[in-house]
């Protein structure tokens, strides 16, 4: 049997705040939606640049690191898998969405950037316990760029 795989890698930005939602179990979940840019020349040679958003779910502690460290336009790289769900809206009709489900999470911005100007990064995600520590400040955060580096997958 051939193996599979569903892998997903986005940097962009915020479009909206995480909007949380808690569960009966205690699960907590956060959803926003992530713009990516592509820009390239069309066969006129204009310069093209093409927006697409993504819809982003983030479960428990990851979830609660988006509640309390991501803003509308922060710049974040997301790592996860691609998901699709179907529900009945308001009109009793259904509907079929796509997700991606993260699992990884780097915010390329601190807490209070958008711009993705920034020098610090914190990553959160896998298997690790980083979920309950907050990214260090601004002015105590050591210049780990190096180390980010060999992390990105480009």
């Amino acid at each position: 049997m051939a193996a599979s795989l569903n892998k997903v890698t986005l940097i962009g930005n915020l479009g909206q705040d995480p909007e949380m939602r808690t569960f009966e179990s205690g699960a907590t979940l956060a959803r926003f939606t992530l713009a990516t840019n592509e820009t390239y020349k069309n066969k006129s040679g204009e310069l093209v640049k093409r927006t697409e958003w993504h819809n982003i779910v983030m479960w428990r502690g990851l979830a609660e690191v988006a509640e309390k460290y991501l803003n509308k336009g922060n710049r974040v790289y997301i790592e996860g898998k691609i998901r699709s769900r179907t529900y009945e809206d308001n009109d009793k009709i259904m509907r079929k969405v796509y997700e991606i489900e993260a699992n990884e999470m780097i915010m390329l911005s601190g807490p209070n950037e958008s711009s993705g100007q920034g020098n610090q990064s914190q990553s959160y995600g896998g298997n690790s316990s980083q979920y309950d520590q907050a990214p260090p400040a601004q002015n105590q955060a050591q210049d780990n760029s190096a180390e980010m580096d060999d992390d990105l997958p480009f």
